[in-house]
């Protein structure tokens, strides 16, 4: 590892980076007159934390309010943004960049500030007050595999001190030459020994590989959407579908039929669960898992698909979701505890049709883990524009999800760099 560095704004370096905590938060603070440009359900405003800060991807708020925000580029030569609130209306007024490297998962845990870039899990220590680490990380697990698809790394804990890694697939459908038109999937497809899956390993152990954990669970393409939900006791994820059905199989599919076609599905998953990648996708129009293209499938074919694991809701198409949180404060109006959470980040898929996603949905759960009812749009504006073409088009896309120390909820972008706190003030 690299000498470990920190850059900081040096005119408040000696004011609070290792000083006291944050200040306590008020019990009402004053959100933007816009919400920051999003739109929310009656009784909820928003407030712009920070802006510009680097192109956001995973996020996570300390005990005291503190935020640690992973980096998808370095910024100021650092992956990981930190912020704080030092006069307690909200708003980040010291900010500083620490770590060497980009990534995307970031958590806390035992004390230990998590993160994850595309080929490791590091963990830094915090200590009290102090708003940087003040040493070196230390590598929990290395050699985690990685290509340019899906490289991505995302992670969560569950209660008994193991951390579940989300190791994704660098293929669209295990095809021998990817993503080539009428190229049959490899069977059985040898990327599934490695990727396509999640894998458990000790929070706890430091030095592990891929080989000292224990593969989970299988057949999943990507999950960057990944939680522990403490009231079901179990961990759930909402993976990425594949792609590109009409260009790769036009004498099945066509551009209407792949802006709609699969589902981004919501899984609760156990020990051992096979979800079906890349032998199938799941159809919400016939509710049911079919058989891909690259396997024999002709969009109606079940085939070898009735053996695997199926969603527990189903999301539109190509919303690309990309984080995943349980509602476990209690700021919230009581519907929404034990409830999910779910950034959808938007896609480039669905074109030539318009793009889609670009929100945070609400879905509603039971305490057993199972959905109570139909999924709702929570947040929305994040884009900028009632029509997307293309990625590009979006002003901003959501992509991390946090819950902070008072109930808050706490988004960030990967666009601009924007941090959004979401507040309940009643009606």
């Amino acid at each position: 590892m690299k000498r470990f560095a920190v850059h900081l704004w040096l005119s408040l370096l000696l004011a609070g980076c290792n000083g006291t905590n944050s200040q306590p938060v008020p019990e009402r603070l004053a959100c933007d007159p816009d919400n920051g440009g999003l739109t929310l359900p009656e009784g909820f405003c928003a407030l712009v934390v920070a802006d510009n800060i680097g192109r956001a991807r995973h996020i996570v708020v300390r005990d005291n309010g503190d935020i640690y925000v992973a980096l998808m580029r370095l910024q100021n030569g650092h992956g990981i943004a930190a912020l704080r609130d030092t006069t307690g209306d909200g708003r980040a007024d010291l900010i500083a960049y620490f770590g060497e490297v980009p990534g995307t998962g970031i958590d806390i845990w035992n004390g230990y500030l998590y993160f994850a870039p595309d080929t490791a899990l590091l963990r830094y220590r915090l200590i009290e007050g102090a708003l940087l680490p003040q040493e070196p990380p230390e590598l929990v697990a290395g050699g985690l595999p990685e290509r340019r698809q899906h490289a991505a790394k995302t992670f969560a804990f569950d209660q008994a001190g193991y951390v579940y890694i989300n190791i994704g697939a660098p293929s669209n459908a295990c095809q021998a030459r990817d993503r080539q038109r009428g190229v049959p999937g490899m069977d059985p497809c040898p990327l599934l020994e490695r990727y396509g899956g999640i894998w458990r390993f000790r929070a706890d152990v430091l030095g592990q590989r891929q080989a000292d954990g224990t593969r989970y669970a299988t057949g999943i393409r990507n999950a960057v959407a990944i939680a522990w939900n403490p009231f079901a006791n179990a961990l759930y994820v909402v993976q990425h579908g594949r792609d590109q059905l009409n260009t790769l199989w036009p004498e099945y599919f066509d551009a209407e039929d792949n802006a709609n076609l699969p589902a981004e599905e919501f899984f609760r998953v156990d020990e051992g669960d096979d979800f079906g990648w890349p032998y199938c996708y799941y159809d919400p129009f016939q509710n049911k898992k079919v058989l891909a293209p690259e396997y024999g499938g002709d969009g109606k074919t079940v085939g070898r698909c009735d053996q695997f694991e199926d969603p527990i809701v189903a999301y539109p198409a190509h919303w690309a979701p990309n984080d995943l949180i349980f509602y476990d404060g209690t700021q919230f109006p009581e519907r929404y505890r034990g409830g999910a959470f779910i950034a959808f980040h938007g896609s480039w898929n669905r074109a030539p049709l318009p793009q889609a996603g670009y929100n945070v949905v609400f879905q509603p759960m039971n305490p057993d883990g199972t959905p109570a009812g139909d999924w709702e749009v929570f947040a929305d504006g994040f884009a900028g524009t009632d029509t997307i073409r293309s990625t590009g088009d979006a002003r901003h896309r959501p992509m991390g999800l946090a819950i902070g120390p008072d109930g808050s909820l706490y988004i960030s972008d990967s666009r601009r760099g924007r941090i959004w706190r979401v507040l309940y003030q009643g009606t």
